[in-house]
């Protein structure tokens, strides 16, 4: 006669067998079980008896990890205080108050979901799964559009020429207008590139103050001239797609919430005032979660340029020019100057140091300070490595670069020097031979200037390359002579 057993009667049995002498490997076998499980029935029969071997909860009885009352308060305190700030914000502030340990993002929503200061939403797609697309590096895309929702008094409403730059997040124009027509926005533009200097490339939607592509005429419109005038690629979405200036478009949300919300003004230009004050603030205090919570003035810094004459007209009104970072020191200890690599390393004293690809064909300062070696752009530190190379071979490396200068002023030259616009390639042409200007100067206006037996190029004052002399001296005279390139050119200078 078969007699079935409970689960507690099938443990004992097998703690009995084992303890009769039986291996724990055949009782395990019998009973089709691991042998860790043998042994944990053991251990539990051996603590509590026939009654350790009853089934019991799985939760453990303490949770080291778990988030103390303290930081918990924190977050709820710091949610009631900004209703719009989400977990991240919420953790980064925590790590900026000095918490120890930041509790993670997922920890921080939870909270907040037990607490109803959150609604649970339907599980999206993981975050992995959007693919998003930024610029290499800051200047060379801005992202331009308008945006309305600015009250005046008497139920007036104005609007916003914004941009942003596309690597950066910074904020390149806030330009408060009362109508939005093609002149104030190209005013907008203006403004911005005097302040920030000339990008390669602008991007906006199919409105008629920025294109004529859906407009009745077939000539350009202003905008379109001011971008070809100083050599900016002006890129179009396509129709009904906003989500290709999404970064301009997240801006807009973002101006809303911390900034128009429940605000009227009396003017244009107290809105102006207001909101200069705020953009300030964004560009360079408040952290951004797309660049890893920095501002976006760390990152746009790093290709900041100085103010440019351009060949739009001048803004009907004017605003204080943003606070831009003063021209660093020279170093104190011993510096030269690398160019990038395509492959983003540079090479120093027979040993190579990586600077990052976004910097290819870029000039960085190297800095030697005892057993580090520091790599600088434009004055902004943006790698720090260990040295590799001898110590011998030191002094003959810094004596190979040019002086370490934030940037290479070129004087006025006294030879006679032409303009010439850089092709596709990042090359220009002088008297039948190429020179390589560099492709971040792509279609826009340069100086070749013929100085001795070498070749000068340069953008304003500042020297960008020298090469010697490998073109035919015997056509240099002809170059000379047509100083803005052939007149067959639709854009000679």
């Amino acid at each position: 006669m078969l007699v079935e057993l409970g689960l507690v009667e099938q443990r004992y049995k097998a703690v009995c067998d084992v303890l009769d002498g039986a291996t724990v490997t055949d009782v395990a076998r019998r009973n089709g079980v691991a042998r860790q499980t043998v042994h944990d029935w053991l251990r539990r029969y051996a603590s509590g008896g026939l009654a350790g071997l009853a089934d019991a909860s799985s939760k453990p009885q303490s949770c080291p990890h778990q988030m103390a009352p303290e930081v918990e308060a924190r977050v709820l305190e710091l949610r009631r205080a900004h209703p719009g700030w989400g977990p991240r914000t919420i953790g980064h502030r925590l790590g900026r108050d000095g918490v120890e340990p930041v509790p993670g993002r997922s920890s921080i929503y939870r909270c907040l979901v037990r607490h109803g200061l959150v609604t649970p939403e339907p599980r999206r797609k993981r975050r992995s799964d959007y693919k998003r697309w930024e610029r290499s590096r800051a200047m060379e895309l801005w992202q331009m559009d308008i945006v309305g929702g600015v009250v005046l008094t008497g139920g007036r409403e104005a609007k916003i020429v914004t941009g942003v730059d596309d690597h950066s997040r910074f904020c390149v124009s806030a330009y408060v207008v009362a109508r939005a027509t093609a002149q104030p926005t190209c005013d907008a533009l203006a403004l911005a590139m005097r302040r920030h200097g000339v990008p390669e490339q602008v991007l906006t939607d199919n409105g008629k103050v920025f294109t004529g592509r859906f407009g009745p005429g077939t000539g350009e419109v202003l905008f379109d001239r001011i971008c070809r005038e100083n050599g900016i690629k002006h890129l179009l979405t396509a129709p009904r797609s906003p989500t290709t200036t999404g970064k301009v478009e997240r801006f807009h949300k973002t101006l809303r919430a911390e900034f128009l919300t429940g605000k009227v003004f009396a003017s244009v230009e107290e809105a102006q005032a207001a909101l200069d004050v705020w953009v300030t603030h964004y560009n360079t205090e408040r952290p951004h979660q797309s660049i890893g919570m920095v501002a976006p003035f760390e990152r746009f810094r790093l290709a900041a340029s100085e103010p440019v004459e351009t060949t739009a007209p001048a803004p009907a009104k004017d605003t204080a020019a943003k606070t831009t970072p003063s021209s660093p020191t020279p170093p104190s200890a011993p510096a030269t100057t690398r160019r990038v690599g395509a492959n983003g390393l540079i090479s120093f004293a027979s040993a190579t140091y990586r600077a990052g690809v976004w910097l290819a064909g870029q000039e960085v300062t190297v800095v030697c300070d005892g057993g580090l070696v520091h790599l600088q752009h434009r004055g902004v530190l943006i790698a720090t490595h260990a040295r590799r190379h001898s110590v011998d071979k030191q002094a003959a490396g810094l004596r190979r670069g040019k002086p370490a200068k934030d940037s290479v002023r070129r004087p006025t030259p006294t030879a006679a020097s032409v303009t010439r616009k850089v092709d596709s390639s990042g090359n220009v042409c002088f008297a039948g031979a190429h020179y390589r200007a560099g492709s971040q100067y792509r279609r826009r206006q340069v100086q070749v200037a013929v100085v001795g037996d070498m070749v000068e190029i340069s953008i304003g004052n500042e020297l960008i390359r020298c090469y010697p002399a490998k073109h035919d001296r015997t056509r240099e005279h002809g170059a000379l002579a047509n100083p803005g390139g052939r007149p067959r050119r639709s854009n000679a200078a």
